[in-house]
């Protein structure tokens, strides 16, 4: 039978048998958050197009080239969120989140939507843990940042990471350093590609990060944006790298380091990774200090960080980092006739209300074929009742993985010492006091 349609482009799909692993992620990720104070925060997957142009930038890649911006029926320009900090930050506005007082610690998972050649760890839709800061100045807080995101790398046993950072300035110091640029890229200007030309007057900090190999050759000469940071910003640059000195958090000075989104001042960082080929950032983020001010509220110094879930899965099993397995089925319960369905189907609700994992037949299958199913899950024990079960008020429990069986009361005297022994003693005193181990 042919598909009506498949899955678009630069979408995958996140099935049974794998999410497992995504919500083993997401558990550390959101303990960590709260380890830091860290609150979670839910935006809408679209906003108004305004917000990105302005909060990311008019004149970066994704601006340009990425989103996927429509206009609805009633003629407003919408755009799926091509990242997380933009709309974190207008709710933080529009709700008077502030009045709560400083620092607002909130924390994020979210798909977020891209325009750009699907491949290895680079989706059309992708996924992000992010952690976001408003009100904090001081240095301390961006080490505190940094930590958490290298505490999720620690907790997940991820190795040979590397922490890169840069300062790229403030709205005091950077006109400087975009008038050297200007000058540099001046002397290339007919090399450079039809973008990065425009980009020359407007922003040319933007043609650093430009993906285009002529033009990321001749921004390896490009000067430095530590040369021109102001006194103020090499104070503040400084503080970040003695707090992580004082963790012991290794990191390199990377100068090249601008990051792809226009609000980001002063601090900016990356977690990469060499194990994954050419997408091999998987944590980025920064200090953003004049966000808040763009989107039209009071000076608020900001701060946070984006981590791709995807690559940080490809990075696990690039690795050889095994992630748990979800827990199997406690106990699998057969019904033979239907009075002993009905009294399966009972003992099974029972044992799930318990908050262990129990399962019954709803298909329909015969007892081989049940008790094949049974095995087929990783069920851990099986319990057969049948009428001649009912009539003796017995039923037998067997061990799925020696064969061991016993014989015990069906009735609730059972049933509470089945709860007692297995969520009390965990599986091998079950398996002692039952006589099945």
């Amino acid at each position: 039978m042919k598909l009506i349609t498949n899955g678009i482009k630069g979408t995958e799909d996140i099935l049974p048998r794998d999410s497992y692993k995504w919500q083993f992620v997401e558990d550390i990720m959101r303990g960590q958050a709260q380890s830091y104070g860290f609150k979670e925060i839910r935006t809408p997957v679209f906003e108004h197009t305004e917000l990105f142009n302005r909060s990311v930038g008019d004149t970066t890649d994704v601006v340009q080239k990425e989103m996927y911006t429509f206009t609805t029926k009633g003629g407003e320009s919408v755009t799926l969120r091509p990242e997380g900090t933009a709309g974190a930050a207008r709710a933080m506005l529009e709700h008077g989140i502030y009045n709560e007082g400083y620092p607002i610690k909130a924390y994020y998972l979210t798909s977020c939507y891209r325009y750009e050649k699907p491949q290895k760890g680079r989706q059309r839709e992708f996924h992000q843990f992010g952690m976001e800061v408003y009100g904090a100045p001081s240095p301390y807080a961006d080490a505190e940042v940094i930590c958490a995101a290298n505490s999720i790398f620690d907790r997940l046993g991820v190795q040979n990471l590397s922490l890169e950072l840069n300062s790229i300035g403030c709205s005091e110091c950077r006109p400087k350093y975009h008038a050297a640029l200007k000058e540099y890229f001046s002397a290339h200007e007919s090399e450079l590609c039809d973008t990065c030309r425009s980009r020359l007057e407007r922003n040319p900090m933007r043609i650093l990060d430009c993906k285009s190999p002529v033009c990321s050759e001749i921004a390896k000469k490009a000067p430095t944006v530590l040369e021109y940071i102001c006194d103020e910003c090499k104070e503040h640059f400084e503080g970040v790298k003695s707090c992580l000195d004082t963790v012991d958090i290794k990191y390199t000075v990377n100068p090249s380091i601008v990051r792809g989104l226009d609000y980001y001042t002063r601090t900016v960082f990356e977690f990469v990774s060499n194990d994954i080929g050419a997408q091999g950032t998987v944590c980025g983020g920064g200090r953003y200090d004049g966000l808040i001010e763009e989107l039209g509220g009071q000076h608020t110094p900001s701060l946070g960080f984006g981590m791709g879930i995807e690559r940080l899965l490809l990075l696990l099993e690039s690795q050889g980092i095994e992630i748990e397995q979800p827990p199997v089925c406690d106990l699998y319960v057969v019904g033979i006739g239907e009075k002993a369905k009905l009294k399966a189907f009972g003992i099974v609700e029972g044992i799930r209300n318990a908050s262990l994992i129990a399962e019954g037949d709803i298909v329909g299958r015969g007892i081989k074929a049940q008790m094949k199913y049974a095995d087929k899950i990783g069920a851990k024990f099986s319990m057969v009742i049948g009428d001649d079960e009912l009539t003796a008020n017995k039923a037998t429990v067997k061990n799925m993985v020696t064969g061991a069986k016993r014989e015990v009361p069906l009735d609730d005297g059972f049933y509470d010492a089945f709860f007692a022994l297995y969520v009390n003693g965990a599986n091998d005193t079950f398996m002692e006091k039952l006589g099945l181990n």
